[in-house]
């Protein structure tokens, strides 16, 4: 059957290697790759979110010092790149925020469990 110029089958085969591709496991390495690649390096949690934690906080120093030399009459510094910064930190803030919520819910919901 042909729909629209394209066959069935190739269709049915796309879709089979898209089946393929998608139970594959993230950090599998590609069929062909480098064999004697190091695996990659696990990250700890508590890594991770002090990493976040530490580009949120970035985020709203620069967006602080851009609005602060934008209010001294700096010429180097644009009225909407001190918005965005603005707004990129207070993005990153409301999801760290979030995250906290979130982890705070899965700390009760863990004391809570009866042993």
């Amino acid at each position: 059957m042909n729909i629209g110029g394209i066959d069935s089958s190739r269709i049915e085969a796309m879709m089979a290697q898209l089946k393929a591709a998608a139970s594959k496991p993230a950090g599998a390495a590609p069929v062909g790759g480098a064999a004697g690649a190091a695996p990659a390096a696990k990250v700890d949690f508590a890594d991770a979110l002090k990493s976040s934690l530490g580009e949120v906080s970035d985020s709203q120093n620069k967006a602080d010092a851009m609005g602060k030399a934008f209010a001294s009459g700096d010429d180097s510094v644009n009225l909407s790149d001190v918005m965005i910064s603005m707004q990129k930190a207070n993005i990153g803030f409301q999801a760290t925020v979030q995250v906290r919520n979130k982890l705070v819910s899965a700390y009760h919901e863990i004391m809570n469990m009866q042993v």
